[in-house]
């Protein structure tokens, strides 16, 4: 693993699957490697009532009903759409379901305006089609048409990213639960096997981009996953995800909480400014998500180890949040400036601490980059 720039879920926490499924004595739908209930525990983490002998992680942070429904509708014969702004840990929840249900969560078919019929139904090897002809070993599967072929979990990544033509091949899959090869004069038609489900993602902000059809809408079950809104719930996405951070750079950097404060709150009263905005223009471009909070504190992280003391500072982390949210110029440095002006700098003056050296390093940020 330590030779992967970025592990799937279940080589990651594959020492964590492994326990599960031993001590799992539930029913499993399907070919389902754990019950429904162990799905949500391997998610959500284990509480003191669960009464297992080891700890689970917690790995997602939200509302348990938006699991315990995703993991009912893959149960079913329905497929499942994450929606939710980006950010939202949609992809994240999606992948770490396909590694309890399937323990395979590379199945995936990412959705962009070039994405054809072929990646997610079949195309050829050319040069075995003109030495032996079409057949079975010559078609190339889609990771869609390899998860039905296994009754494991196929995954759609921006799914309102790709054009009508390839939405609507995929209400043939989710209805039909085959696809038919005409090149083929026999075993022409790939049959789903039981277990076979899509899990869709889709951004909520590409509204208009490829819009759903209502064919395809009523094959999937809608999960809307809203933005993490709750400072206690954010304090421990943003802190899970700045431990795997540091463990994978083996970096030794203590994050102070008073510095995850200056960002938690910063973020707030950013969200709060774009919700009172007039106009686009008086909106920073970025979403503002949890997401993009982490890559703030990442950045200024590793800013800090590779060219600081080795310790984070406020003068660092405001240079990063001006850095990675200034997308505009000079509509996004300008937004900044005033909240650096008009919020930071009385803040500064009334409590003191790491806030005026953050205003510092955001006035020394934007002045670079005006």
């Amino acid at each position: 693993m330590s030779d992967l720039l970025r592990a799937p879920a279940e080589i990651k926490y594959a020492e964590e699957l492994d326990w599960l499924e031993s001590v799992d004595d539930s029913p499993k739908p399907f070919s389902w490697r754990l019950s429904p209930k162990m799905v949500r525990l391997f998610v959500l983490g284990s509480e003191a009532s669960d009464g297992l002998e080891r700890e689970v992680s917690q790995k997602w942070f939200g509302d348990r009903s938006f699991v315990e429904r995703s993991i009912v509708t893959l149960a079913s014969d329905r497929g499942l759409l994450l929606i939710g702004d980006p950010g939202t840990g949609k992809s994240w929840l999606a992948e770490l379901l396909s590694a309890a249900i399937s323990r395979n969560s590379t199945l995936v078919v990412q959705g962009t305006a070039g994405t054809t019929e072929d990646h997610i139904k079949y195309s050829w090897n050319v040069s075995m089609v003109i030495a032996k002809g079409q057949s079975r070993e010559s078609m190339i599967p889609s990771p869609i048409m390899t998860a039905m072929e296994g009754g494991a979990i196929g995954r759609f990544e921006e799914l309102t990213r790709s054009t009508s033509d390839v939405q609507d091949a995929l209400i043939s899959i989710l209805s039909e639960k085959y696809i038919s090869v005409p090149e083929l004069e026999s075993d022409s038609i790939v049959f789903a096997k039981p277990g076979f489900s899509v899990i869709a993602t889709a951004n909520s902000r590409d509204r208009g981009v490829n819009d759903l059809s209502s064919a395809l809408k009523r094959r999937f079950n809608f999960v809307r996953i809203p933005v993490v809104t709750n400072k206690k719930s954010e304090a421990e996405i943003v802190r899970f995800r700045t431990e795997e951070l540091l463990r994978r750079h083996r970096i030794e950097l203590d994050v102070p909480p008073t510095l995850l404060d200056v960002l938690l709150r910063s973020f707030a009263d950013l969200r709060a400014s774009a919700a009172a905005a007039g106009s686009d223009d008086e909106k920073l471009e970025s979403a503002l998500s949890t997401a993009e909070q982490i890559g703030v504190l990442e950045d200024a992280i590793l800013h800090s180890n590779f060219f600081g003391e080795r310790a984070l500072t406020a003068h660092t982390l405001a240079s990063s949040l001006v850095g990675s949210l200034a997308r505009r110029a000079p509509e996004d440095l300008a937004i900044l400036n005033k909240y650096l002006h008009g919020v930071v700098e009385p803040r500064g003056k009334e409590e003191g601490g790491s806030w005026n050296e953050f205003l510092e390093g955001g006035r020394d940020a934007i002045a670079t980059l005006s």
